[in-house]
């Protein structure tokens, strides 16, 4: 019988913690205080990892740290402080990529150990090598195709975490020199300043810039799996990891509910299971980069990155939240997130209903005055609705 897999969301912090989780998230991973490769991010104190863990807990889902980095002697001072104060906070697993980090773990802790995709594990035996040292888990790398992750499935009893949806790396599972060659902005430190998006002049052996009207770049397109979900879950993948830990509330409501939904539908009806093309549509309009399956097929090509320039626009597709809802006067009171107005053709989308497309015909503010727009940021509007909303659902563009 097949096993359902764990859904893994990203948490850059607090709220979106209780996003994914309210979305459909099982388990959430995030940055603690130090140490994590995500320099840029919010991050967590410990107070907030403390409280994400309790929040996680109460609703039976799982919190992982990442412990990631690429440690030079200063960090390795500070690991075994941290380590504990981890396990004292109770996390459900570490995310690793320095071996030591795995040896130190093990001594001085009972912490459960997942290996990190940084370490770009593509093949069995190295899968076997980290077994032995005591990791539960292997995030593979972003790079492995269907055949690899079978046969490795068939070969050894461990689990495995795959990639199934977000951001690729132009490099092998981010192992990268050119943000800190060019900007002193280390990428296996948590730095990147994505130099893979870029536009370059391309030269030829003379110098001559040969980009026609076009700038050069080697930027990857995002991936994205929905439409391998089956295949994923037949080969017994235990967990679907969904990379975006500096990704909006917006993004990861959006992209959990649709993978929450088809993974749940699966299992429902296997033998009937279709993706649908509005899924592909909602996860394609979520972000500002195009997806493709990328090495999951084995035919990686031209078609998974950018080379003669690209766009990536600004996505206003997200208008606002739910805050609460008036069942008695059917009202749903909004907090904006981007410019809507009245007559609008919108959609709201939650865990708990089917998305619900509506006009919106009076918008009232908060000294229950009609407005015609809605263009001050999380501006708190009072909207009718006859469907019954819940906090934390959402309203995107039709």
């Amino acid at each position: 019988m097949i096993k359902k897999p764990e859904l893994l969301a990203p948490a850059g912090d607090l709220e979106r913690l209780k996003y994914a989780i309210h979305y459909g998230a099982d388990a959430v991973y995030v940055g603690g205080p130090a140490l994590n490769l995500r320099a840029n991010a919010i991050n967590f104190t410990f107070d907030e990892l403390k409280e994400g863990v309790l929040y996680a807990h109460k609703l039976n889902k799982k919190v992982y740290v990442t412990v990631n980095i690429v440690m030079h002697e200063k960090e390795i001072k500070e690991l075994k402080n941290y380590l504990k104060k981890l396990e004292d906070l109770k996390v459900d697993a570490i995310i690793v990529s320095d071996p030591y980090v795995i040896k130190l773990a093990r001594e001085v802790t009972n912490l459960e150990i997942h290996l990190s995709t940084q370490q770009s594990v593509m093949n069995l035996e190295s899968v076997k090598l980290f077994k032995k040292e005591g990791v539960k888990r292997i995030v593979l790398a972003r790079e492995v195709s269907k055949d690899e992750i079978k046969y490795i499935k068939d070969n050894l009893d461990i689990e495995l975490e795959c990639f199934i949806h977000g951001a690729m790396c132009a490099s092998v599972s981010g192992r990268c020199v050119l943000s800190n060659y060019l900007t002193n902005r280390d990428a296996n430190r948590g730095g990147c300043s994505q130099i893979c998006r870029w536009a370059f002049d391309l030269l030829d052996e003379n110098k001559i810039n040969i980009n026609s009207n076009k700038p050069f770049t080697f930027c990857s397109k995002d991936l994205s799996l929905i439409t391998k979900l089956k295949d994923l879950i037949e080969l017994g993948v235990e967990s679907f990891k969904i990379e975006g830990r500096m990704r909006s509330i917006y993004y990861i409501s959006t992209v959990v509910s649709v993978y929450r939904k088809a993974i749940d539908r699966y299992f429902l009806d296997p033998d009937n299971y279709q993706v649908s093309k509005k899924e592909e549509d909602i996860l394609r309009r979520c972000a500002n980069r195009d997806s493709v399956v990328q090495f999951f097929d084995g035919t990686n090509n031209q078609d998974c990155g950018y080379y003669n320039g690209r766009e990536e626009l600004s996505n206003q597709d997200f208008l606002g939240v739910v805050l609460d809802y008036d069942e008695k006067n059917k009202v749903a009171k909004i907090e904006q997130r981007n410019y809507f107005e009245k007559n609008n053709k919108v959609v709201i989308f939650g865990p708990n209903h089917e998305d619900y497309t509506y006009t919106i015909n009076d918008i009232f503010d908060d000294d229950n005055k009609l407005i015609e727009v809605v263009n001050h940021p999380k501006q708190i509007v009072y909207l009718p609705c006859n469907l019954k909303l819940e906090a934390l659902d959402i309203i995107r563009k039709y």
